[in-house]
């Protein structure tokens, strides 16, 4: 992977409102989703591979309402951050798409 490895909300807040590519079908192909929420938690979560720290935060995301994404693990990317890994989550549907969400602790 390129990019960012070490992911927090102050990266993703900005971005509320902007597009990312995520990969399907073995990333052949990729989906955009629209980046809708980005929201910092008041309990603190994990220590990074250089001793950093950040709160737990949840970013999610709006896609199509087709194809359904099953819950796992996909490439996204954005051109300011580049590719990384998102663990997502379908959390809710509507008549036009599904909500996506990728929790960090």
């Amino acid at each position: 992977m390129t990019g960012i490895q070490w992911l927090t909300c102050d990266q993703f807040a900005p971005l509320v409102g902007e597009e990312f590519q995520v990969g399907v079908a073995g990333g052949s192909r990729t989906v955009s989703m629209v980046l809708t929420e980005a929201t910092e938690g008041s309990e603190p979560g994990g220590t990074g591979p250089d001793g950093q720290s950040r709160r737990q935060f949840s970013l999610v995301f709006r896609g199509p309402g087709e194809p359904a994404l099953p819950q796992g693990t996909y490439v996204v990317g954005h051109p300011g951050l580049g590719r990384f890994e998102l663990f997502l989550v379908p959390i809710a549907r509507d008549a036009d798409a599904l909500q996506y969400e990728a929790a960090f602790a």
